[in-house]
């Protein structure tokens, strides 16, 4: 008995355990996952290569994720040409994502993140599996904007005000 008493106050600690979201001014984690394909992805790479927007939320082709990963697939042009690069996140193995970029033909990375390391290190709180709906902007290999309560029709916009908020 006492043994299934602790086995719960354990189980409680990890499904409500908080971490504290990366602010403005942190340095994006160095952490590596696989994309919708089960390719390695590591993200300090991605980062290298431009702005990039990391956006967490919590299950593929679920009504608000669908929501808000086709409002950045409608604003796509738009995105590209400022240079911002997506990567949409989630605790979804790579076989879910998959299916989700192919039904709605989504033209950015999605990232398989079964065990919470890329939530992780941006803090992102996870809770029984599904990450909390956040965005991050990454820029210069910092974080430069953060929107803790992603919206899901309006992100892509949300998106470009804030980019183009930022200092050039």
């Amino acid at each position: 008995m006492k043994l299934l008493a602790t086995l719960f106050s354990l189980l409680g600690l990890t499904l409500c355990a908080k971490a504290a979201p990366l602010a403005v001014g942190a340095p994006a984690p160095d952490v590596s996952a696989v994309d919708q394909n089960g390719a390695p992805l590591v993200l300090k790479d991605v980062f290298a290569k431009g702005p990039t927007l990391v956006y967490f939320y919590p299950k593929a082709d679920t009504p608000g994720c669908t929501k808000q990963a086709c409002s950045l697939r409608d604003d796509w042009d738009a995105l590209k040409t400022k240079g911002i690069q997506v990567l949409g996140v989630s605790g979804d193995k790579p076989e879910a994502q998959k299916k989700f970029e192919e039904k709605y033909k989504l033209p950015f990375t999605l990232v398989a993140d079964p065990e919470g390391k890329v939530a992780a290190g941006f803090g992102v709180p996870v809770t029984m599996g599904f990450a909390k709906r956040m965005s991050f902007l990454v820029k210069d290999g910092k974080v430069a904007w953060t929107m803790p309560a992603a919206s899901t029709t309006d992100h892509a916009k949300d998106v470009l005000k804030a980019f183009d908020a930022l200092p050039k």
